[in-house]
């Protein structure tokens, strides 16, 4: 989109902005011309629990959080909106409301993605034998975890809102559309291939909302956004609308989704590239080229759809990776007030057969037990906390093997593993993980590889890169080659996958 004061005024622009919504903090981070990061802000979400199993979420308080740190990193980097090439999009995906188009006003609280609130209709639409047409159209399963029920529970729980999604009057989307819609002022109403194919919603095969699942699932047509390709023209946001200092409007010209954005910036372009990222979540992503594959226990979603293309991805999701020691810090009291995981993990050799089984929502990928219940497995008098706290973190690397087992049994080869998210500063994690899985295991210099990617593609469209050009980008920071001896792998992971049957039941 031309700059809309025109001339050489957009030739200035040397930034690109991610804004970056996810399950724990709304961010902003600033990348300059060299790639570098130069600023960045955030604020909390602040997750609410109505309801046992139900988490939901503030709309407004993530728009205001996002829009502020916006404010704060742009102030940090010295910069105004008139310094702003492009700003990307992306959030975690499967959350999604519904709001008034002529207010902007929500109708009910964002349902996050590990809610488990919408479980009746699953079921429900279990009994009407929709299980196969979910995996066979979108590549995704028939759960709680995905956008299609939430959006369903919102239409037959708020008063009138079937009629009025039917009528034309509501809007609905995941946390991208959200934003990009208050970015640009209710202009636009918007998302791309790789949030749209998180919804059970969107054929793979057509690269369009499935109408057939549409009816079935009983989520009107008029409620979606339109889905553009993920460097496409989103829209503008007007400084004067956000209450940001600058002269002209900046384009948001990528969305991704949090995960695909994560690919993305790690470089994994090629097929069979796989990635793992650590968040409150833990995500294995692994590109598989220009057609979806459906692999036993993974999901098969779009990666992206750039310059044209589109590349597809299979995904494990585990629902707690780094929540797991935040709650062994907040519920179970193991970890103190400023404690680091990894020196108090490091006080012991191994966790002397304590294994923690974080299925505190079910177990998702590759497994997909939703009524699991977490469990302590194998505590003795001689466990101390330092066992339970390395248990913690030795889970995290367990799940990550789970996934990349399913999808070696597919036939596709792992020869490394490329690593992001906080938790990655954990070298004992880092390195347990090269050993529990028996590959090399790549950290980056730039551990937030989620904003990153998406910065990338906005600044493609803003002219500050070429698209061919951002795979060089990457640079490894360390690698973490396997130590541990075979038997040992087995043994240990032979014990994870007992613990594991013993939650399941």
């Amino acid at each position: 989109m031309a700059d809309p004061a025109g001339g050489p005024g957009a030739m200035s622009r040397r930034l690109a902005v991610a804004l970056d919504l996810g399950s724990s903090s709304a961010r902003t981070v600033v990348v300059d011309a060299d790639g570098e990061v130069v600023a960045q802000a955030g604020r909390p979400t602040d997750p609410q629990y109505p309801q046992r199993g139900w988490v939901e979420l503030d709309p407004w308080h993530l728009w205001h959080g996002l829009r502020d740190s916006l404010e704060e990193a742009l102030a940090h980097a010295g910069a105004t909106t008139d310094d702003i090439a492009g700003a990307g999009v992306t959030t975690s995906r499967e959350t999604c409301l519904v709001w008034d188009r002529a207010t902007g006003e929500p109708v009910h609280p964002a349902i996050m993605w590990m809610s488990k609130q919408t479980d009746a209709i699953v079921e429900r639409w279990r009994a009407d034998g929709l299980d196969e047409e979910f995996r066979r159209r979108t590549g995704l399963f028939n759960d709680s975890f995905f956008s299609a029920a939430k959006y369903a529970w919102i239409l037959e729980n708020v008063d009138g809102a079937r009629a009025r999604a039917e009528a034309g009057e509501l809007a609905g989307g995941t946390l991208d559309t959200w934003l990009v819609w208050n970015l640009t002022g209710g202009r636009s109403h918007a998302t791309d291939p790789s949030e749209a194919s998180r919804t059970a919603l969107y054929s793979l095969a057509d690269l369009a909302w499935d109408d057939v699942l549409l009816e079935a699932c009983g989520v009107p047509r008029a409620l979606l956004p339109e889905v553009l390709d993920s460097d496409g023209d989103f829209g503008q946001a007007r400084p004067a609308d956000l209450q940001l200092p600058g002269t002209r409007a900046f384009d948001v010209s990528a969305v991704m989704g949090d995960q695909m954005a994560g690919m993305f910036g790690q470089g994994c372009l090629a097929t069979g590239a796989v990635k793992n990222t650590f968040g409150t979540a833990g995500v294995l992503t692994a590109n598989t080229g220009e057609r979806p594959a459906i692999l036993d226990g993974l999901t098969a979603s779009v990666g992206w759809t750039l310059a044209g293309t589109t590349d597809y991805e299979a995904e494990g999701v585990v629902f707690h990776s780094g929540q797991t020691l935040q709650w062994l810090r907040e519920n179970l009291g193991v970890l103190g007030e400023g404690e680091r995981s990894e020196q108090v993990a490091a006080q012991v050799e191994d966790s002397n057969g304590v294994y923690v089984v974080p299925a505190f929502a079910g177990i998702c990928a590759p497994r997909w037990v939703r009524d699991a219940a977490a469990g302590i497995v194998g505590l003795t008098l001689e466990t101390q906390r330092a066992h339970v706290v390395r248990a913690g973190l030795e889970a995290m690397a367990y799940q990550t093997r789970d996934n990349v087992e399913a999808f070696r049994a597919s036939g596709y080869e792992v020869p490394e593993l490329r690593v992001d998210g906080g938790a990655t500063t954990n070298e004992l994690l880092c390195q347990f993980q090269a050993d529990i899985l028996g590959v090399p295991v790549l950290r980056p210099t730039q551990l937030e590889q989620t904003a990153i990617g998406v910065a990338h593609v906005a600044g493609v469209a803003g002219g500050l890169w070429q698209l061919g050009d951002l795979a060089e980008r990457w640079q490894v920071e360390r690698v973490f080659e396997p130590q541990m001896s075979p038997d040992r792998r087995e043994s240990l992971y032979a014990g994870w996958r007992e613990a594991v049957r013993s939650v399941v039941g």
